[in-house]
């Protein structure tokens, strides 16, 4: 679920955006190791605190431990109406715009069959996570053995074919700081996803052992994927068309095997965006049962199904808004100004950790390597990260904090409401 949740479309499509902020090999690839890193050590974070809390609903349940209800209603709220169903919402666009590339669809049909991914997936998940559960390793299991096909296909391949101008004669130069920090945005951004197994907790087996392992191997394994699969596209490519490729993966592959490599990693980017939203669809209604079930949303949303023993409301009720977000279009403003604040709460949790050593009654399991300076180093990383973004993109970056501070009188209304 980790590896799968990660590997999206991103790795397969917009390189470019990394590649044009910093526009060396060498300065790229060290973009995607720091980007590994910090998601390592986020990793870490979230395996202590999910030893310690094997509960469902991860992240809030952390932030609820470590601060208090209020914060974690904060995330829950940031979730569900941008955060978690817009990236829902923005993925099944992607693979609903390459299903195009096989299907004519025009506007309306790629939304429709946007849609159709969501609620086809949300169904899955409806009836047990052991079939979700199951839908996700084989979709883990096929993108990466195709990202090996990749990788392995791109190195074999002869370098003659390769077009002209490609890494060979390429300058390596280290960008400025700024350049740098922006272009990280931007990889921690094809790493997102990582913290989402926490979710499940409660329908973990032995959550205190499993969840750590699966977050350090899973976010071991996208780190290599992704640079080795970088070193592929230098190989092949020049450096400016990996900057201005909107389908870097699909060029490379083209330049490897020709056409049909194109359209064979287009079937590729359709099967990895799928299987991104099979556990991102997973994951987030058991934050909203868990809230739920704590009187922090409707106590509806916080039933279990009696059969399927799923939080089958809450996946509806996921389901149903991503849906709206999707016909609507208004995911796109939504993701784009909001994604970025996920960051501030990760920096809380990373804090939260060091706030919660000092408590007699924290007893995890598991105790992550580095402690305390990792944390810090993770809550400081959150914290420039957040700033870097509110200097580049103030207006929409003071919209984003908008709608998560809009939650405050949400909460203080409701925790008021729920005691009389």
């Amino acid at each position: 679920m980790v590896a799968g949740t990660i590997i999206g479309a991103s790795i397969f499509v917009q390189p470019s955006v990394i590649s044009a902020q910093v526009p060396s090999p060498s300065a790229v690839t060290a973009v995607w190791i720091v980007a590994g890193a910090l998601t390592l050590i986020g990793a870490l974070v979230t395996a202590e605190l999910a030893s310690a809390y094997p509960r469902t609903g991860g992240v809030y349940v952390f932030l609820r431990e470590a601060f208090s209800p209020a914060l974690g209603f904060l995330w829950g709220w940031a979730m569900f109406w941008s955060m978690h169903s817009g990236i829902i919402a923005a993925i099944a666009m992607v693979f609903a715009t390459y299903v195009g590339h096989f299907v004519p669809l025009g506007d309306a049909g790629v939304r429709a069959a946007a849609v159709a991914g969501v609620l086809l997936l949300s169904a899955v998940n409806y009836v047990g996570v052991q079939h979700g559960s199951r839908l996700q390793t084989a979709f883990t299991i096929g993108k990466v053995l195709g990202i090996l096909a990749i990788i392995t296909v791109g190195l074999a391949a002869d370098p003659t074919a390769a077009v002209p101008g490609a890494v060979e004669g390429t300058p390596a130069r280290f960008p400025p700081a700024r350049d740098f920090a922006l272009a990280l945005v931007a990889g921690l951004f094809a790493f997102g996803g990582w913290h989402m197994v926490t979710y499940a907790a409660g329908e973990t087996v032995r959550p205190e052992r499993t969840i750590p392992r699966a977050l350090l191997l899973g976010t071991l394994l996208v780190t290599a994927c992704y640079v080795a699969l970088n070193a592929v596209y230098f190989r092949l490519l020049p450096l400016d068309t990996v900057v201005t490729s909107q389908r870097v993966a699909a060029d490379a592959a083209a330049v490897a095997v020709g056409p049909r490599g194109a359209s064979a990693v287009s079937a590729l980017v359709i099967f990895s965006t799928f299987g991104a939203l099979s556990g991102i669809i997973l994951a987030g209604p058991r934050v909203y049962f868990s809230m739920a079930q704590d009187g922090l949303l409707f106590r509806w949303v916080g039933t279990v199904h009696p059969r399927y023993r799923t939080p089958h409301r809450a996946v509806l009720l996921q389901a149903l808004w991503t849906s709206v977000l999707i016909v609507t279009g208004t995911y796109r403003a939504l993701f784009t100004r909001v994604i970025y604040t996920e960051w501030i709460f990760f920096g809380l949790m990373a804090m939260g950790l060091v706030l919660l050593r000092r408590r007699e009654t924290y007893a995890p399991t598991y105790r992550m390597w580095g402690y305390p300076v990792l944390p810090v180093l993770f809550t400081v990383s959150s914290a420039l990260i957040v700033v870097n973004q509110l200097i580049a993109d103030p207006r929409d970056a003071a919209f984003g904090l908008a709608v998560v501070a809009a939650g405050l009188p949400i909460y203080y209304y409701w925790t008021r409401h729920a005691h009389r």
